[in-house]
């Protein structure tokens, strides 16, 4: 290997061998990221592969990929755990706390400001025309977004078959939605250790295109850092803060509110999604719009996809939209606090169970996965998780059509299995020409996601304005 190695792509920098990298030029490149973090994990994992592995050539494609399938395995946003990940290998605890919370900000901010105005001025037409627009915005995203991860995770009838047996799992026989990714998970583990070839296709997101830039040209190198490898003591010290962290809050709100009070039923059922919740934001919008909706009933179908439109306009990842049924949720039982007050500390409990999670994930398994690197067994568990998650991302875009689309919604009962069928009468012309508009948009013409929720958004406000 030469002492300097050329440019991988035009504008890439090149460093010598052994080079440190200052921490303070890491704390610019992640607060870059953060800032340009739009269009949903598959947008937010691209640009960390460009600016990591193309531009900066901190990382080798390998082991970013790597990293990548083990944040896909976990429970939670697999953007913003594989940024706690990838700081963590570069920088040790600090670099991967930094990456992972610098990652999350711009987000919260943006979304309790919008949430704020969502509530205080929710009842003017430009307002309400603006959510009018964004959802059928956001159908058009999830739909591009089932498409897409169809197209690199169903390569073979196995592949479709996990992914049909997961659609109908969820959306007429009501099983669990972790069932249905453990299920996928042993399928394919299974495959994975008997050598299947079917199982064998690799993530769902993907990271880019073009020659492979190998991790032994990177400046982290192939070889594993010293600080990643495996120790338990390291492990069970930060695992044990971390855990402290994040569920104490949740006994002390369960021990002196009551389990009944919104803010312990808000800790207490983030909390369970932090463990439950796979497959990435998209899959886990369905399990939260289904409770959140159904059984506590904190917002309502058509609010839960304004608070996805607020999640798809602003940096971070998109199960940023939890703070957002939080924050309502306080906001209209907010017990003896003022509304507002109840809100803001209501987004900031939800924020906190969601993503604490997050980095004790990482920092207790990323030493171990770090050795496993090859290891076909998890790439088949991988892939079949992959798989599973179009069929409940498909659910997801049909149970958001159906609230978009028609103000009614009837359930009808099978043996064995329910069905929500729409009233065919209370079907919204408007939100249907606006959804076809979107959808031609993004499938036909290939516009960029933030013109498409611009367009649609301009759009709504002028139909709602009429």
């Amino acid at each position: 290997m030469s002492d300097v190695l050329p440019p991988s792509v035009p504008g890439a920098e090149v460093y010598q061998p052994g080079v440190t990298i200052p921490f303070s030029e890491a704390l610019k490149v992640w607060a870059r990221i953060a800032a340009l973090s739009f269009g949903g994990p598959a947008g937010q994992i691209a640009v960390m592969h460009r600016i990591l592995v193309e531009e900066k050539r901190w990382i080798g494609e390998h082991r970013f990929l790597h990293a990548l399938n083990y944040c896909m395995l976990l429970p939670g946003p697999e953007a913003q755990q594989l940024a706690v990940y990838l700081g963590w290998l570069l920088h040790k605890t600090k670099g991967g706390m930094v990456a992972g919370l610098l990652f999350i900000l711009p987000g919260f901010v943006s979304i309790l400001a919008l949430s704020y105005l969502y509530v205080g001025l929710g009842h003017l037409d430009a307002i309400a025309g603006l959510f009018f627009g964004l959802k059928a915005a956001v159908l058009a995203i999830v739909l591009q977004a089932v498409v897409r991860i169809g197209k690199r995770a169903l390569k073979n009838q196995v592949m479709i078959g996990i992914a049909v047996a997961a659609f109908l799992a969820i959306f007429a026989f009501d099983i669990p939605f972790p069932l249905i990714i453990l299920a996928a998970a042993l399928i394919g583990y299974g495959g994975g250790r008997i050598g299947s070839p079917l199982f064998r296709v690799g993530g769902g997101h993907g990271a880019g295109k073009g020659p492979v830039f190998e991790d032994a040209h990177s400046l982290l190198g192939e070889t594993t850092p010293a600080h990643a490898r495996p120790n338990l003591r390291w492990s069970l010290s930060i695992s044990g803060a971390l855990l402290a962290l994040w569920l104490v809050p949740v006994l002390a709100l369960v021990v002196f509110l009551g389990p009944e009070n919104v803010f312990s039923q808000i800790a207490i059922f983030f909390s369970q999604m932090a463990v439950v919740t796979f497959g990435g934001a998209y899959a886990v919008l369905a399990y939260v719009a289904q409770e959140a909706v159904q059984n506590y009933g904190w917002l309502m179908p058509g609010e839960m996809l304004d608070g996805l439109g607020m999640a798809e306009t602003t940096p971070g990842p998109l199960i940023m939209v939890v703070q957002f049924v939080g924050f309502l949720g306080a906001y209209r039982d907010p017990g003896l606090l003022n509304p507002m007050v109840a809100a803001a500390l209501a987004a900031i409990l939800t924020t906190w169970v969601t993503f604490v999670p997050c980095f004790l994930w990482i920092f207790l398994g990323a030493p171990f996965i770090e050795q496993l690197r090859g290891n076909v067994a998890l790439t088949g568990a991988l892939s079949a998780v992959t798989a599973a998650v179009v069929g409940v991302i498909a659910n997801l875009a049909v149970w958001f059509a159906l609230h978009a689309l028609f103000a009614e919604i009837t359930v009808w009962q099978g043996p064995g299995f329910t069905l929500d069928v729409p009233a065919w009468a209370s079907i919204n012309p408007a939100a249907v020409v606006l959804t076809l508009a979107a959808v031609l948009a993004v499938f036909r013409f290939n516009i960029g996601t933030m013109w498409v929720l611009a367009g649609c958004a301009i759009a709504g406000v002028a139909w709602l304005s009429l």
